[in-house]
């Protein structure tokens, strides 16, 4: 049965800045521009012509992000407010969606879903986009469809944050909002929480996701609220598990897969470091402790009282080894942590095609791990 959502029907026909742009700061980023074209289109001549006038010799890219994110020559950020490739959005009706405020002097929102039909309190599931801490917005049409369908097919509450993006807002700008976004949700847990919110979400049964970047994210918020201390800045909420799917780590030694990566990968060698060198800090390799768990200056981890957590990995994804290695890691520390392996699939495959038989199967092993409570099998 179709349901109408009570807010933001309209977002996806409007041009929404993406976060993080109107804060850059002007060193060593001088100048921002934002382009509010259709999906998939090019820069205009004229936009380049009014780039030309402006200084004697024109300047140019050197640092190109999927054609979503371009940095020019004279430090100018250059973003669209869409992918590069034009997704239609499936919405059938059957879950409805408003989106909400939770950093207002930031102007960082997020986008909260729930099945129409219901007849108890459901579990809450946390989605924090990919790429690369540069690109992505909760408004995009591929996060759009892929939240709609975890809505439905696990039978949760989704809540989708946005953060500040890089090479304008680095690292840990992005893990920061992230903590940020799952503290406001916490606070919502009272009686004076939003009663879309609290009439739907089961605030004792949250779980945290993210692909990517998003994966990342979820990692520091794993380590940040996993003590005692830390649980306590959540209230009543309670994490009952993680879910890494492809996470974005680095480090400044290769692994197989990343020597071995193609370049016609969706997540290409270049376009992992350039990721890496745009989002860290002025300087820093990718053994920092926002990219790499296990770097010289990460926080050990022997103590982190971890939830159980689900690592989603792609057997012909750059990330493949990192991400496996981490699992492995943190299992011979006595973690309860577990690998689910996509043989053949490559980043990101469940938000480029959200229903391919792939994607069904991940949802069904998603569903699986929330239904009880963070089991592998």
């Amino acid at each position: 049965m179709a349901c109408t959502s009570t807010a933001g029907r309209d977002d996806d026909d409007k041009h929404t800045t993406p976060p993080g742009a109107a804060h850059t700061s002007r060193t060593p980023l001088n100048r921002v521009y934002i382009i509010t074209s259709h999906l998939a289109s090019p820069i205009s001549p004229r936009f380049t012509a009014i780039m030309a006038s402006e200084d004697s010799a024109a300047p140019v890219v050197v640092d190109d992000c999927r054609g979503v994110l371009l940095v020019y020559s004279d430090g100018a950020v250059v973003r669209r407010d869409g992918p590069s490739f034009a997704t239609p959005v499936r919405d059938d009706g059957t879950v409805e969606w408003k989106d909400a405020e939770f950093d207002a002097p930031r102007g960082l929102g997020l986008r909260l879903y729930r099945p129409c039909q219901r007849n108890q309190l459901l579990p809450v599931f946390f989605y924090y986009h990919g790429g690369g801490f540069c690109i992505g917005s909760r408004t995009w049409p591929n996060c759009q469809n892929y939240c709609l369908r975890l809505a439905a097919e696990l039978g949760a509450v989704v809540v989708a944050p946005d953060y500040r993006l890089a090479p304008e807002n680095r690292l840990p700008a992005a893990i920061d909002d992230g903590a940020a976004a799952l503290l406001w949700f916490a606070s919502q847990a009272g009686p004076a929480g939003d009663t879309w919110l609290t009439e739907a979400a089961d605030f004792t049964r949250v779980f945290i996701s993210g692909d990517s970047a998003g994966g990342t994210i979820a990692h520091h918020l794993a380590v940040r609220f996993g003590s005692a201390a830390g649980r306590s800045e959540l209230g009543n909420v309670r994490v009952r598990g993680y879910v890494q799917l492809m996470p974005f780590f680095g480090g400044t030694e290769r692994t197989r897969s990343e020597a071995e990566c193609p370049d016609d990968a969706f997540l290409n060698r270049p376009l992992n470091d350039r990721y890496w060198r745009l989002s860290l800090p002025p300087g820093a390799t990718v053994d920092h402790p926002a990219s790499n768990p296990f770097g010289p200056d990460s926080p050990a981890l022997e103590a982190v009282e971890l939830a159980p957590t689900l690592v989603v990995v792609g057997g012909r994804d750059i990330l493949r080894d990192r991400a496996v290695d981490y699992a492995a890691r943190l299992r011979a520390m006595g973690k309860p942590v577990g690998v689910r392996e996509f043989e053949g699939q490559q980043h990101g495959f469940f938000t480029i095609d959200p229903w391919s038989a792939a994607s069904a199967e991940l949802m069904r092993a998603l569903k699986r791990f929330i239904d009880t409570d963070g089991r592998f099998d």
